[in-house]
């Protein structure tokens, strides 16, 4: 079961995030339907998960990759409207490590959970004019992170 707490209007939700870098590339994904904002892969952490387990389960189900949570970078706060309810989510962001090269390339993809989901790797330099989500993310991948950060979002 999932973390995550629906309301009429409101939604909490505790999610995991994977900064994968290879190459000087990001991934990163978005909803087939949503021409107009990417954002990290990861998901929704389990009800007795802790958040690095949740994040294997994550790349494993959506990618079919094993991926290692190798540290946390960012805790954050976001609070956002999306499809009409407000969210409130809890997230933590780690670097991702992956031995398996058959992922990257220059042409967006899909995962083995079918065509819900497009991936793909965008240079780091060219974040600033990419529409991330949240915001934040576009300049904070830029420096380097030498001790996890926490950063509350407001309607990113």
């Amino acid at each position: 079961m999932d973390a995550v707490f629906k309301m009429e209007h409101a939604v909490f939700n505790y999610r995991v995030v994977g900064i994968w870098i290879h190459n000087g590339h990001i991934l990163v994904h978005r909803d087939v339907n949503d021409q107009e904002q990417w954002s990290l892969p990861g998901g929704r952490v389990q009800i007795g998960e802790d958040s690095a387990a949740s994040l294997v389960r994550e790349f494993q189900e959506e990618l079919g990759t094993d991926i290692r949570a190798s540290r946390l970078l960012f805790s954050t706060e976001n609070f956002f409207t999306f499809d009409g309810k407000k969210f409130h989510e809890i997230g933590f962001y780690y670097e991702v490590e992956n031995d398996d090269t058959s992922l990257f390339g220059g042409e967006p993809f899909h995962g083995p959970e079918g065509e819900r989901l497009i991936y793909q790797w965008v240079p780091v330099h060219e974040l600033a004019d990419f529409p991330l989500k949240p915001d934040f993310l576009r300049e904070a991948l830029q420096l380097p992170a030498d001790q996890p950060r926490h950063v509350v979002v407001r309607d990113s």
